[in-house]
């Protein structure tokens, strides 16, 4: 019988990396003369996966994200990752934002990922395992072929292929 390939499909985030550029972010923040009467604060929570940024306005608070995703994309993390709620009124007047951090393929983005590739008529298997997804193919063009056609799917979340057997 012919040797199957496969591959996993994962949506990661190397926290190592969150952690350099939060403090990146902060130390840029502290330093630029716009922000610096902000008292901006953002604090990773690495075990809920989630950063708070506390800050004196709209503008800071705008200003920091903008500097939070530049210093994420410098250190090769997709700002997909970042999933912000709305911004509430802290005390004192402030603004918090939580901005979750999505590592792990949900459910549902499992479901869209293995339709797109049901619906690519390739012949290929793909099966969700809690959160990732195992693609096997008796041909590596097939493999090559999805791992081409999720990356270019307009996908809301970041995608990494690891694993290829």
């Amino acid at each position: 019988m012919a040797q199957n390939h496969s591959f996993d499909i994962v949506s990661e985030i190397d926290f190592q990396e969150v952690d350099n550029a939060v403090n990146q972010a902060i130390k840029e923040i502290h330093q630029r003369y716009d922000l610096k009467d902000s008292h901006t604060e953002i604090e990773l929570n690495k075990k809920d996966k989630f950063l708070n940024i506390n800050t004196k306005d709209n503008y800071s608070l705008k200003a920091s994200i903008d500097i939070l995703q530049s210093k994420f994309i410098k250190r090769g993390i997709s700002i997909k990752a970042l999933k912000s709620e709305e911004p509430e009124t802290a005390s004192g007047g402030r603004l918090k934002q939580k901005i979750n951090l999505q590592s792990g393929i949900s459910k549902e983005n499992a479901k869209k990922i293995t339709s797109l590739i049901k619906d690519s008529k390739l012949k290929v298997n793909a099966q969700i395992q809690d959160e990732k997804i195992r693609v096997q193919a008796p041909k590596i063009d097939d493999l090559q072929a999805v791992i081409k056609m999720v990356r270019e799917a307009d996908l809301d979340f970041p995608t990494q292929f690891i694993n290829m057997k």
